[in-house]
């Protein structure tokens, strides 16, 4: 059940998204010690607001993504609002088809700037490393599912995303009308975008139009090449 019918070439479009992939994730491996590390640091020395009292275990759990997923909610928001936060991200939003494949469409400064807003959170909570795995494995999940080329009835979405992101919700965000890529910055729960008034509830998929506003498609060909990404203006 697409959303949307693509233009034909798809294989070749996708091509450069899974190139982006295996960079994610060596990018992701190489870091994996910090988190390992910090996780490892803060259990040892009871370091956290988990230690102050006990609690039963699936409540840290929720309380543990709940926290990793905010602190990822601001991550996002200042890779929009800094000029060299965006020049990363930018690659994310340069997709013009968004499926499944832009999902790990992401420049490596990128995963660099949001595995370091993980460590706070970690060190906050108190938060062992199995959870911070469960975390990014519900978050990548996810990401295969928002991004996801998929109609989805609009009344089972209004109910989802009245505590998660789904995906009409975040398709939102890959709007080319700024006031609306500027929005639904959230990655799990959708509470924060409520919370700090960045939400947008409804988008016309008529007339939604990926990518962004100061590009064509040239230029959107030109943004494929990794070296080039970081160094393009808003």
């Amino acid at each position: 059940m697409p959303l949307v019918r693509f233009r034909d070439h798809r294989l070749r479009r996708a091509l450069p998204n899974v190139g982006l992939t295996v960079l994610l994730l060596l990018t992701n491996l190489v870091l994996s010690f910090a988190a390992a590390s910090v996780a490892g640091f803060a259990v040892s020395h009871r370091i956290g607001l988990l230690f102050l009292v006990r609690l039963p275990l699936w409540i840290e759990v929720v309380i543990g993504v709940a926290a990793l997923d905010f602190f990822a909610y601001v991550a996002h928001v200042l890779l929009h609002k800094m000029p060299l936060g965006w020049r990363f991200h930018r690659v994310h939003h340069s997709e013009l088809e968004v499926d499944v494949t832009t999902a790990f469409r992401q420049h490596p400064g990128e995963t660099v700037w949001r595995v370091l807003w993980q460590l706070p959170a970690i060190v906050l909570f108190g938060l062992p490393l199995w959870i911070v795995v469960v975390y990014l494995t519900i978050s990548a999940v996810n990401a295969q599912a928002e991004h996801a080329n998929i109609r989805l009835s609009e009344p089972l979405d209004r109910l989802m995303r009245l505590l998660f992101v789904t995906p009409n919700m975040h398709k939102v965000h890959h709007s080319r009308r700024q006031r609306e890529t500027d929005s639904n910055y959230s990655n799990i729960v959708s509470l924060w975008d409520r919370a700090f008034g960045t939400y947008t509830g409804h988008v016309d998929f008529a007339t939604l139009r990926y990518g962004l506003d100061d590009l064509d498609d040239r230029a959107a060909q030109r943004l494929r090449g990794l070296l080039a990404m970081p160094f393009a203006g808003r």
